[in-house]
C-alpha cells in the first residue's frame, strides 16, 4: 500500500540515498561502486543485485538506465498528457537488444574496445536461430541516454535486454554481463568474465561464446514461465511449444513424456508444420526411450517426423540437433545423424543442445575423442546447464568406450545424481562398477535397474543398443552378466 513503509537492506538504502541526493544528474556505475561500497574492491554485479532491489520497491521505471554510464532516480509524479509511447510489435521468437556497456576504467579512450566488444557478442547472438537480435545500429542509439529499459523494450521491440561494464585494474579486465526483462526490470541471468588486456581476442570469444550458450537455455525457460502464465484458452501453437520444452528437455518419468507429447500434439494441430514442435517431440522421443519410460519401439514411432524434418532441408541447429539424434539413437542411421549434427555445429556452435546431441552421437560411431570434446565443450561454455547429467552421462559412456572404467564411474556417478530417473545412465554405470572391480556396487545397481526395468534384458540391451562397435558391446554385456542383469 502507498505511503507504508517496506524493508530495504542497507546497501540498497545507501545507493538510494546517493542517487536522490545527485537526483538532478547521472551517477556512473563507478561512483555508485565508490561511493556506496567504500573503496571496497567488490563486483558491478552487487550493485546490479541493489538496483534490481530497488526497482522491486519503486517500480521498473524508477531508476533510469544510462547505456553505458549508469543510473539517474527518475521518481516523481508522471506528467499529466504523457504521450503513449508506440515501437514495433515484438516478435513470436524471443527478442533481445544489446545496450552499450559502461566503461568503468577510467579511460575514455577505451571506448572503441568496450563496443566492439558488444557488437562481437551481438553478432554472436544473432547467430541463434531461436532468438531475435536487435541491430546494434539502433541499440548504441541509446547509448548516453536517460532512458528506463521498458521504454527501450517497447521502442525497440524486445521483451530482453543484454547489458553490462568493464572494469580494468593494470592490464587485469573484468567484464560483467547481465540479461533483464525489459518490462519488469527483473535480473534473469548474470555473469562475469575476466582476462588480461594482451589476451582481449582470447577473451572476447570465450565472452561470446558462453553468454551465447547461458541465454539461449534461460530464454526458452524464460519464454515458458511466460507462456504457462497465461490463459488456457489464449495459447497458440508457440505458447504450446514453450511449454512442452522444459518436459522434453529432461524425460524422467512416463507422466511427463505423456505430457509433453499431448501439449505438441495439440501445437502440431493448430500448425502442422510447425519445424521446432515436431522437433521437441522427435527430443521427447528420444529422452523418453533412453530413460526408459518408453519402450524402444514406442520411441521409434517418431522416426517418420525425424526423417520428414531433414528431408525438409531445416537450417534451424535445435531441429537439425533432434531430429539428426533421433535418426542415430532410434532409427540406426548414424551416418545420417552425424551429417545433421556436423551442420548444426556449424550453424550455431556454441549451443550446449547441439554439443551434447553430438557428443552422444559420436560415442555411438566409436569417436570416442571427438563425443568427449564436445562433452567438455558443454561443460566449459555453460556449467550451470540444467541438463547436465545427460551430458554427463554421453561423456561417461565415451570412457567406458575407451576402456576408463574408474574415469567412466566418476561420471556416470555425478550424471545419475543429477538425473535419476535416466535408466540408460543406470545401466551404463552398474558395468562400469563391475569392470572397473567393484562387484558390490555393480550388483546393487543392476539389481535395481532390473526391478525398475524388468524388460530390459541382456537381450534386449543386444536388440536395442544405438553403440556400432562390437568390442563395446561385449564388454558393456560382459560387465552386466557379471552383475546379474537377466539374459532374456
Amino acid at each position: 500500500m502507498a505511503g507504508e513503509p517496506v524493508p530495504l537492506g542497507a546497501r540498497a538504502f545507501d545507493v538510494l540515498a546517493h542517487l536522490n541526493a545527485h537526483a538532478d544528474r547521472v551517477v556512473t556505475k563507478q561512483e555508485l561502486l565508490e561511493k556506496v561500497w567504500g573503496g571496497l574492491a567488490v563486483e558491478e554485479g552487487n550493485l546490479t543485485v541493489q538496483i534490481s532491489a530497488l526497482r522491486k520497491v519503486l517500480g521498473a521505471k524508477a531508476i533510469a538506465t544510462v547505456p553505458g554510464v549508469g543510473y539517474k532516480l527518475a521518481t516523481g509524479p508522471e506528467p499529466a498528457h504523457r504521450p503513449v509511447q508506440e515501437g514495433p510489435p515484438l516478435p513470436e521468437k524471443p527478442s533481445l537488444a544489446v545496450l552499450p556497456f559502461a566503461n568503468l576504467t577510467g579511460r575514455p579512450d577505451q571506448d572503441y574496445l568496450i563496443d566492439g566488444i558488444v557488437a562481437d557478442l551481438a553478432s554472436a547472438l544473432n547467430r541463434v536461430s531461436g532468438i531475435f537480435v536487435i541491430s546494434t545500429t539502433s541499440s548504441f542509439a541509446y547509448k548516453g541516454r536517460v532512458v528506463s529499459l521498458a521504454e527501450v523494450g517497447v521502442s525497440l521491440g524486445v521483451r530482453y535486454i543484454l547489458e553490462g561494464s568493464i572494469q580494468q585494474a593494470g592490464e587485469t579486465l573484468r567484464i560483467t554481463v547481465q540479461l533483464t526483462e525489459a518490462e519488469s526490470g527483473r535480473n534473469i541471468w548474470s555473469d562475469r568474465f575476466t582476462g588480461t588486456t594482451a589476451d582481449i581476442f582470447d577473451l572476447q570469444d570465450v565472452i561470446s561464446e558462453k553468454t551465447v550458450a547461458a541465454i539461449e537455455p534461460s530464454l526458452l525457460f524464460e519464454e515458458s514461465r511466460r507462456a504457462r502464465a497465461k490463459p488456457t484458452a489464449s495459447l497458440q501453437a508457440y505458447d504450446l511449444t514453450l511449454q512442452a520444452a522444459p518436459l522434453v528437455l529432461r524425460v524422467s518419468s512416463l507422466a511427463d513424456f505423456r505430457e509433453a507429447d499431448e501439449i505438441l500434439d495439440r501445437a502440431l494441430a493448430l500448425d502442422p508444420d510447425y519445424a521446432l514442435a515436431k522437433a521437441l517431440k522427435v527430443r521427447a522421443h528420444v529422452m523418453a526411450a533412453g530413460s526408459r519410460a518408453i519402450s524402444h519401439a514406442e520411441g521409434a514411432a517418431a522416426l517418420p517426423v525425424a526423417r520428414d524434418l531433414l528431408d525438409a532441408h531445416q537450417s534451424d541447429p535445435l531441429v537439425l540437433a533432434y531430429a539428426g539424434h533421433m535418426m542415430a539413437y532410434l532409427g540406426d542411421e548414424p551416418e545420417m545423424g552425424i551429417h545433421a549434427l556436423e551442420t548444426a555445429k556449424s550453424l550455431n556452435p556454441n549451443s550446449v543442445l547441439v554439443r551434447v546431441s553430438s557428443g552422444w552421437i559420436n560415442a555411438y560411431v566409436g569417436r570416442y575423442a571427438e563425443a568427449i570434446a564436445d562433452f567438455e565443450h558443454a561443460y566449459r561454455i555453460n556449467p550451470l546447464d540444467p541438463n547436465l547429467g545427460h551430458c554427463r552421462s554421453g561423456h561417461g559412456f565415451s570412457l567406458f568406450g575407451l576402456g576408463d572404467y574408474a574415469g567412466a564411474v566418476s561420471l556416470l556417478e555425478k550424471a545419475l545424481a543429477d538425473d535419476p530417473g535416466f535408466g540408460t545412465t543406470e545401466q551404463a554405470l552398474g558395468a562400469a562398477y563391475e569392470l572397473a572391480g567393484r562387484p558390490v556396487e555393480a550388483q546393487r545397481v543392476i539389481a535395481r535397474y532390473a526391478r525398475t526395468y524388468p524388460s530390459n534384458t541382456i537381450a534386449y540391451y543386444l536388440r536395442t543398443t544405438p553403440f556400432r562397435q562390437e568390442d563395446f558391446r561385449m564388454r558393456m554385456v560382459a560387465g552386466l552378466r557379471a552383475a546379474g542383469l537377466p539374459e532374456g
